[in-house]
């Protein structure tokens, strides 16, 4: 679910797509899906480094 937080940085990230000149919404999309991937990636990786930390094992 998206929170009130995460549609506010959306929509800012939309007007700046936007106003810099991508005007096909598709693109946009294409783009913050990307973004959202990304995130999402980044915390899972955190996740399994806070794991390997936590039971004292290397973590590549």
């Amino acid at each position: 679910m998206i929170t009130g937080e995460l549609k506010n940085k959306i929509d800012q990230l939309w007007e700046i797509l936007w106003t810099e000149g991508n005007a096909n919404p598709l693109t946009n999309i294409e783009q913050l899906t990307y973004l959202l991937f990304m995130k999402d990636l980044d915390s899972v990786e955190l996740g399994r480094e806070s794991d390997a930390e936590f039971l004292g094992i290397p973590y590549e």
